[in-house]
């Protein structure tokens, strides 16, 4: 027989033999030997394409259709996008915004006191049952703008003459005044106060007090973080934080229109008159009014302190503020108004003051005052808003329809 007709082809070593079958080697040599050499020279090119860079990159670009240029292009982009990011991105630890909180705290506190205020009050029970009248108390909050005893609170702190048909309250009668860390009660007397701004000086008679570092109010941005600090609620020395909501928002309250900043940080009863902060340590406005009620929460506001400047300094140095007047009393005319009563849309002039600067310019009663320095007004906020950016005895063009005619006046701002 001859070894093609074997079924099996013996294989031996020096140790044992075994069997193959005849058709195994047929398929080794005909499917397995190719299968691994491929397997082998594939690997081969992989590693070179991935090792050689002109290579890869023709790979890149004919397969995934991006050039290394476009890749390196968008490398670049990224990094710049990364260079022109904003610092204020960066997240800052906790231990960080605690500390600043601590600092600002400590460096403030000393200049922020409390204020207690105490009124009679009359009313007719009172005389009912033979009695003379009782007394009130009231607190707020200040803040030291000397060493000399000079503080600057609200003027609703010290300033109340409110009634009603069930009872009077007067002027203060009492205040009293008490530093940080000091349970003394410092006797206070009101240098001057300002209605329209709601601000006033008080005087205490102690010396080398910690006076308050004033900020910029102008730079302040939305967002930035913000301390209260003040006596809310009988609890002295009050610490609050939060952020500036909103920069030279308007609000009206009792009928007087007030610019001021809006701040989340909490804001309650108590802590008029005292001190809006930066992270810097410094002053940025007084606290005085807030929003409450249901569904409201965190809408305080604050008197910018640039605001406060020229304010305190004429209440000290002349006890009161002084203003450039026109000497009117007006009306606002909206647009249904004005076409029911046959006018126009302005400042319905209801009554002048004699001898004011209004008379003596020719305004009458009856007008309706549409301009004021070259500007169309409507309201009598426009006219105050744009009279106090004059000075008392400057020329001032203001127009006005009489009859349904316009005419033109020059009126020279008095003094209030």
């Amino acid at each position: 027989m001859s070894d093609d007709n074997n079924s099996f082809k013996t294989v031996k070593n020096e140790n044992s033999s075994y069997s193959i079958p005849k058709g195994r080697i047929g398929f080794t040599r005909g499917f397995f030997i190719p299968f691994v050499a491929g397997i082998l020279g594939s690997a081969l090119i992989i590693g070179t394409c991935i090792c050689i860079p002109v290579v890869r990159e023709n790979i890149v670009e004919r397969f995934f259709n991006v050039s290394q240029e476009k890749i390196e292009e968008n490398t670049v982009e990224n990094k710049k996008a990364e260079d022109i990011t904003p610092s204020s991105n960066t997240a800052v630890s906790i231990s960080q915004y605690s500390d600043t909180s601590i600092a600002v705290a400590n460096k403030v506190l000393p200049s922020v006191v409390g204020i207690k205020v105490t009124y009679s009050v009359n009313s007719p029970y009172y005389s009912f049952y033979g009695m003379t009248g009782g007394t009130t108390t009231a607190t707020g909050s200040g803040v030291i703008i000397s060493d000399d005893g000079y503080i600057l609170t609200n003027n609703h702190v010290v300033a109340s003459n409110t009634s009603s048909s069930y009872y009077q309250v007067s002027q203060a009668t009492n205040i009293s005044v008490t530093l940080y860390g000091d349970e003394t009660e410092y006797e206070a007397k009101i240098i001057g106060t300002d209605e329209k701004t709601d601000l006033a000086v008080l005087k205490i008679e102690k010396t080398g007090l910690k006076a308050a570092e004033l900020g910029d109010s102008s730079k302040i941005k939305v967002g930035e973080f913000a301390m209260a600090i003040g006596n809310p609620l009988n609890m002295p020395s009050t610490v609050t934080t939060g952020v500036i909501s909103a920069t030279d928002r308007k609000i009206t309250s009792d009928n007087v229109t007030y610019k001021v900043i809006q701040t989340d940080a909490a804001i309650n009863s108590g802590n008029s008159g005292g001190a809006l902060i930066n992270a810097e340590g410094k002053i940025i406005g007084i606290n005085t009014l807030k929003l409450s009620g249901s569904g409201i929460e965190g809408i305080g506001f604050a008197i910018p302190i640039n605001d406060t400047i020229d304010v305190y300094k004429q209440l000290i140095s002349q006890g009161k503020v002084a203003r450039p007047q026109i000497g009117i009393t007006g009306r606002d005319i909206n647009e249904a108004t004005a076409k029911a009563n046959n006018l126009v849309e302005g400042i319905y002039v209801i009554s002048v003051v004699e001898f004011s600067a209004a008379e003596k310019a020719g305004i009458k009663a009856g007008d309706v005052i549409v301009a004021f320095d070259e500007k169309e007004i409507k309201t009598m906020s426009e006219l105050n808003e744009l009279k106090e950016k004059h000075n008392i005895g400057d020329e001032v063009k203001i127009k006005v329809v009489r009859d349904r005619n316009e005419q033109e006046l020059t009126i020279k701002l008095g003094q209030e």
